[in-house]
């Protein structure tokens, strides 16, 4: 990019071929808008159109992006990102049941899929110059973290994002989540109803809102039936079932008289099941267990467990098509939470709890 104040950026014509930032600055308008006007989104006003169409006159710009929107040839491909191991990924049903959906629906559009998996900083920098290079028409984020700079920065480069979740209960960023806060005040509901009061709870990781938004709903569920809070019941994991077993020791040691737990994730419930069964607790007679996803682990389980199951599939279906809405019309973020496919951005599919031998 030649400096700013080059007369051959004034001109048009540098040693190299114009850059939409370039086209931005001179237009006085943000990278974004400049990619939404190449590709015709009505989410533009007339004076900001105008503006970039100027900018590319005067410039010369003809990007690749543009030359493949003119032609009718997109890059055909989406990137599907998730923050996570080889070993967790391809292990854990969650994730396969997300990529399922995903695949399926992109199948169906004729659409290839990216899988990559984004775990350091360098590799996070690495996608980002990969996602600038316009080799995907859009991103799907999966496993995103509070303090995960990634989607912002997507926006930022001005290519359509969806999330499987979201980041806080103010996500500006369009996502499809599940009723994480209904799964925990239905999963103690139940535990109640089946007449146990000392109900423990084993959390994901607190830095992403799935995690809060479930312990969010265990309290909730709680203070429904009229049973006082005990921090002594509430243990943090990692959605892992290493992480089910360790926080399912530390409940045993700290309030040895639980009768009920409600884990985060099928996955952590199998680490609990483990460990109460060292422990000599039978389930159900001595702790019920209820578990969240509704997943292949829950009805294999010894006794089947009890889980509130979430549309996995279909989550990735959905986020899927919203993105391919998204593409299909050159826009990126915008519009309210919680409405479907077609009228708006972000939705939240409803959970429902699937009784089993567990509880």
């Amino acid at each position: 990019m030649a400096h700013e104040g080059s007369s051959k950026v004034v001109s048009g014509r540098q040693n190299g071929r114009p850059t939409l930032e370039e086209v931005a600055a001179l237009a006085g308008v943000g990278r974004g808008t400049v990619s939404r006007v190449i590709n015709g989104s009505p989410r533009v006003s007339e004076q900001a159109r105008a503006a970039v169409a100027r900018a590319v006159a005067e410039l010369g710009y003809v990007p690749n992006q543009a030359a493949r929107a003119l032609a009718g040839n997109r890059t055909d491909a989406v990137a599907l990102v998730i923050p996570e191991t080889e070993a967790r990924v391809f292990s854990e049903p969650y994730f396969l049941d997300l990529i399922r959906g995903v695949s399926a629906e992109l199948a169906e559009a004729d659409k290839q899929l990216l899988l990559t998996l984004v775990r350091t900083e360098t590799e996070r920098r690495r996608f980002e110059d990969y996602l600038a290079a316009q080799r995907v028409d859009g991103v799907l984020l999966a496993s995103v973290h509070g303090d995960d700079p990634l989607p912002d920065r997507i926006v930022k480069l001005g290519l359509p994002v969806v999330m499987n979740g979201r980041r806080s209960e103010a996500e500006p960023v369009d996502y499809v989540d599940s009723d994480n806060i209904g799964a925990g005040r239905a999963a103690v509901a139940h535990l109640v109803g089946r007449g146990r009061s000392r109900i423990a709870t084993i959390s994901g990781p607190l830095d992403m809102y799935v995690a809060r938004a479930r312990l969010g709903g265990y309290r909730a569920g709680l203070a429904e039936a009229g049973i006082k809070p005990d921090e002594s019941l509430v243990a943090t994991a990692d959605f892992t079932e290493e992480g089910g077993r360790r926080a399912m020791r530390e409940l045993l040691d700290r309030a040895p008289g639980l009768d009920a737990v409600f884990a985060g994730s099928d996955v952590m419930a199998a680490g609990a099941r483990g460990v109460l069964r060292e422990a000599g607790r039978r389930v159900p007679e001595d702790v019920a267990l209820v578990g969240v996803d509704d997943s292949v682990v829950a009805r294999l389980m010894d006794p089947p467990l009890t889980s509130v199951r979430q549309p996995i599939e279909e989550m990735g279906r959905t986020m899927t098509r919203l993105l391919l809405q998204q593409i299909a019309e050159g826009s990126g973020v915008g519009g309210a939470p919680g409405q479907g496919v077609g009228e708006g951005p972000s939705r939240v599919l409803p959970t429902e709890l699937v009784v089993r031998d567990s509880s």
